[in-house]
């Protein structure tokens, strides 16, 4: 689940989402790490320790904590950070869950700290003190909860403190997927979907997808729509390159935003650095969109570096822009007491 996707995209990921591990395409390393806790568990009848699932969005996060609930045959409860605004909110939560139950947390970095101290407690102890009154008067009571297993997701693993994440029994980070899986999973969608696409539209699709699931079933659902009114509803190569310019996404799988941030960085500030606040006023984003969505791939693919000054373009962001980048280094470490 992500707090930015419409109703329409929601329901869309839904219906392409996998199911059980086996279906699961890609992030081996933790499917197989996944698949030794939960067999253990359903083996001794108990339900499985604490999952937190980190990584950039679209990874599969929330797939795996809906497969997690299937291999384990228990209902699931999802909620989200942000929606836990008060103790209260997350003790009413835990107090209707029943034996067994999975409970999935998204964006668990975003809870409130009171909520968060107490689900210290329930995760441990599986209890938790609901306080009646308040003032000197003011009386805990305890109430136990049924055995449950929290699954937490987070794209910022390093804001969660250290007490929450050491009450986690496993704890995996999703990697980025090569083009080899990429290509699995849209030829895996467009199967479900029943669209007919050529091999070299699904190699192309693969890899303006950024690594990411989400974005290779967004784009394949894109160009389906492209091929449907400009074609026969059959997708080939000059469909998918077509209806990918049309929607701004390069040949690396740089979109809008992307680039808007590359050309504020180069044009505007000279290759940087410069304040992360600074950079989404820029380019009229909120800050965390641009630190959670763009930034880790501009990172990854030599776009862009942070530093303790700020944000600063690479040459190769000049170059990909068709500008000479300046022959001066940056000079982006010279002042560490200073704060993007």
């Amino acid at each position: 689940m992500h707090s930015s996707l419409s109703p329409e995209e929601i329901t869309a990921e839904q219906a392409l989402r996998p199911h059980s591990l086996q279906e699961f395409v890609g992030q081996q390393r933790v499917k197989d790490q996944v698949d030794l806790l939960l067999r253990a568990a359903r083996e001794r009848g108990a339900p499985s320790d604490h999952i937190l699932l980190s990584g950039p969005p679209g990874l599969g996060k929330t797939t795996l904590a809906m497969i997690v609930a299937s291999e384990m045959g228990a209902p699931i409860r999802v909620t989200s950070g942000p929606a836990i605004t008060h103790a209260g909110d997350l003790a009413s939560i835990l107090s209707s869950l029943v034996e067994g139950e999975i409970l999935f947390l998204d964006e668990i970095h975003r809870m409130a700290r009171p909520a968060e101290e107490m689900l210290y407690m329930a995760m441990e102890d599986f209890r938790v003190d609901v306080v009646v009154g308040k003032g000197p008067g003011a009386t805990a009571i305890p109430l136990s909860l049924p055995h449950f297993t929290l699954v937490g997701a987070t794209t910022r693993a390093g804001l969660l403190p250290a007490p929450l994440r050491d009450r986690f029994g496993f704890t995996a980070h999703l990697d980025f997927y090569d083009n080899d899986n990429i290509a699995k999973i849209v030829i895996r969608s467009a199967d479900l979907l029943e669209i007919s696409i050529s091999l070299e539209a699904v190699l192309e699709l693969g890899k303006r997808s950024r690594g990411t699931p989400r974005i290779a079933n967004r784009l394949l659902r894109r160009v389906r729509d492209y091929a449907q009114v400009h074609g026969n509803g059959s997708i080939d190569i000059e469909t998918t390159r077509a209806a990918l310019l049309m929607y701004e996404v390069d040949q690396i799988g740089l979109d809008r935003l992307d680039n808007s941030i590359l050309r504020a960085l180069v044009e505007q500030f000279g290759g940087g650095p410069v304040g992360l606040n600074t950079l989404a006023m820029a380019v009229g984003e909120e800050r965390e969109t641009v630190e959670s969505v763009a930034e880790p791939f501009l990172v990854r693919s030599g776009f862009m570096v942070r530093s303790p000054r700020g944000r600063a373009a690479t040459p190769a962001a000049w170059r990909h822009l068709g500008k000479t980048p300046p022959s001066e280094p940056l000079g982006l470490f010279d002042s560490p007491d200073i704060r993007p």
